[in-house]
């Protein structure tokens, strides 16, 4: 059961990496109809993938955007998303049928089975989500809606955290660091702070992925020759310019990943000096390192206009980030896995 959540928990990474590349590569929009059981095939001949690509032929995009593009150019960006779509299938699978299984023999703990049935219901939904996503850009503006891009991304992340905390608590992860109970209270507040803080930076890097703010000021690390161009606040209520505006975007997703260097490094050396154990403090090392290495990345990807494995791989440095913070997370629980 532990490998069986490990491996979802992975196909989900998978998921949102691929989502990011799906992106990237502006291949969201190529199939443009959703088909739960019979899209599970690509077009298999020539002519399946001329009516494929006619269909595309008939979406803003291809009249707006991809005038000049070439059967073979739509291959690759419907490949793309084919694949992204088939893991999402596969991922459905591989959770379904053991959790049906072990649930018709008994063999799941009880304190499991609320949790699995939440996962369920969330993966579900992620797939609806994701199709209300694509039904943006199939309309006169041919980009999808960058809240609905950033809500299925922070629901993927969230199904992500969901299942390693399920399976760090199932393995026994939880309940181990040896210090009282008030100081480990204390530090599962701290680390579900820096938790909602990294989700909150994932939620700016969704912005900026849905508004294409990535490709305006690849300059670090000022903006241009300014901290804050005239136009950060040009929108009005202020508070547009947060999720509207690029150049507000990228301000914000800036200043926050200097907000969440200092909290979740400064968590981190806690951590590490305090632990008790090996293990956990192994994991605070990890997590500075990884927070350094993120923190690069994302200067690297912005000052290179965002190339493709560059984004690909600051996307998913941002969930190694989340799991390592899961992980301590998990150890300063302070009752035993399998009370409650």
């Amino acid at each position: 059961m532990i490998l069986w959540l490990y491996l979802c928990s992975g196909m989900v990474f998978a998921m949102v990496v691929l989502g990011g590349a799906v992106r990237l590569t502006g291949s969201g929009l190529s199939m443009v109809d959703w088909k739960p059981l019979m899209g599970v095939l690509p077009p298999l001949n020539q002519a399946a993938w001329e009516e494929a690509f006619a269909r595309y032929r008939e979406y803003p995009e291809y009249r707006l955007v991809n005038r000049d593009m070439t059967l073979e150019s739509f291959r690759f960006i419907y490949y793309m998303e084919y694949l992204h779509r088939l893991i999402g299938r596969l991922v459905g699978v591989v959770f379904v049928l053991p959790f049906v299984y072990w649930l018709m023999r008994g063999a799941l703990p009880a304190w499991t089975r609320p949790r699995l049935w939440t996962a369920l219901v969330l993966g579900a939904a992620q797939g609806l989500l994701g199709w209300y996503m694509v039904m943006s850009g199939l309309v006169d503006n041919p980009h999808v809606s960058q809240y609905r891009l950033t809500a299925h991304l922070l629901l993927a992340v969230f199904i992500f955290a969901w299942l390693l905390a399920l399976v760090f608590r199932l393995q026994g992860i939880s309940g181990t660091m040896p210090l009282a109970q008030d100081r480990l209270r204390r530090f599962r507040r701290l680390a579900g702070v820096v938790i909602v803080l990294v989700f909150a930076m994932i939620a700016t890097g969704g912005f900026m992925a849905g508004t294409k703010a990535g490709f305006i000021f690849n300059t670090w690390p000022m903006m241009g020759n300014q901290w804050m161009p005239d136009q950060v606040w040009a929108l009005v209520p202020w508070w547009r310019n947060l999720v509207d505006n690029p150049l507000g975007i990228q301000f914000v997703h800036r200043w926050l990943a200097l907000v969440v260097l200092v909290a979740v490094g400064a968590f981190g050396m806690l951590v590490a000096r305090h632990a008790r154990d090996r293990v956990t403090a192994g994991l605070g090392i990890a997590l500075l390192a990884m927070l350094v290495a993120q923190v690069g990345l994302g200067i690297a990807a912005l000052v290179n206009s965002v190339p493709l494995a560059l984004g690909v791989v600051h996307q998913g440095g941002a969930l190694v980030l989340l799991a390592l913070l899961i992980a301590l997370w998990s150890r300063f629980r302070a009752d035993h896995p399998t009370t409650t």
